[in-house]
């Protein structure tokens, strides 16, 4: 029986679909905008573009979803999600009935370290995290081909542990798990922005602090070198526990060309070892890795 997987990305301001045939290959792709505050118009949205999909291509499709946050293993309900309408809903069940077959979903992150260890930039390698870096900062975990969730379903969250070895950086905002000093109010998008703030005052996005390190601005080179000593920490955390053979990063802030040089060679500085050589990869399929994961869901 021939098999058409479908993936769905479901993202804070964009959802993306994409179908694998039988051969692996990509058929078909959609992407739309996400009603983000809205549940049941989530809910419309995923079972439209299924059908869509199906109509389009005259096959029925088996369906992996990756979501901000995670079922939780207990109530079966949405938790830890920065699409907040999600939460303590019955996500899973609620496609379920709609769509009228099993669907499988897991933590976008989780999906994208499953796309980068199954054909992308980490192939081949046993043990495979996956970072995701842009309005938040999720991971996860893939041994030797197989995604590992954990009996609470947080393998990789390692964004909501404390930005390890601070220096007086205590000017991040409160995340909105509740805690302060996350490793994601420094290292996310947004969080690069509001540090810039608190550090050097004015206003600037993500993408101007960065622009302005590449063209010599003073306090933009300032802020980008804390950043990466940043990430470096953080990463270091990460090697010291787990031991990976490599770390792909994904997300709108694994763009920053700095990240794969400046990075590696602060890691000696934290890591439990004489030497470092873990990979420091961009993720191969880009922004699609994650939907490309959540159609893996089925393999």
């Amino acid at each position: 029986m021939m098999t058409y997987k479908l993936g769905i990305d479901l993202g804070g301001t964009k959802t993306e679909t994409l179908v694998l045939g039988p051969d692996g290959l990509p058929l078909y792709r959609e992407r739309v905008a996400t009603p983000a505050h809205d549940y049941a118009e989530i809910l419309e949205m995923i079972t439209t573009l299924v059908r869509r999909a199906e109509s389009e291509l005259g096959h029925s499709v088996s369906v992996g979803i990756g979501i901000p946050g995670a079922i939780s293993p207990r109530s079966g309900l949405l938790r830890n999600s920065n699409t907040v309408c999600l939460n303590g809903r019955p996500l899973s069940r609620d496609l379920e009935s709609r769509l009228e077959r099993e669907i499988r979903i897991e933590n976008d992150a989780n999906c994208f370290a499953l796309s980068e260890a199954s054909g992308g930039a980490a192939r081949d390698q046993a043990v495979v995290f996956g970072v995701i870096i842009g309005t938040g900062t999720g991971g996860g975990l893939v041994v030797n081909g197989k995604l590992l969730n954990g009996p609470h379903a947080i393998t990789g969250e390692w964004g909501h542990n404390p930005l390890p070895w601070r220096r007086g950086e205590d000017g991040a905002p409160d995340c909105y798990c509740g805690k302060s000093a996350c490793i994601e109010t420094y290292l996310s998008g947004p969080g690069l922005a509001y540090n810039y703030e608190t550090v050097f005052g004015g206003t600037r996005s993500s993408r101007q602090i960065v622009a302005g390190a590449a063209a010599g601005d003073a306090s933009c080179r300032a802020m980008m070198a804390a950043y990466h000593d940043q990430m470096a920490r953080s990463l270091a955390h990460l090697i010291n526990i787990l031991d990976p053979d490599v770390i792909v990063l994904g997300g709108g802030m694994s763009n920053i060309d700095s990240l794969y040089e400046e990075v590696p060679k602060l890691l000696p500085a934290y890591v439990f070892s004489d030497f470092v050589d873990t990979p420091l990869l961009r993720a191969a399929r880009g922004d699609a890795s994650g939907v490309y994961g959540a159609a893996l869901l089925w393999d």
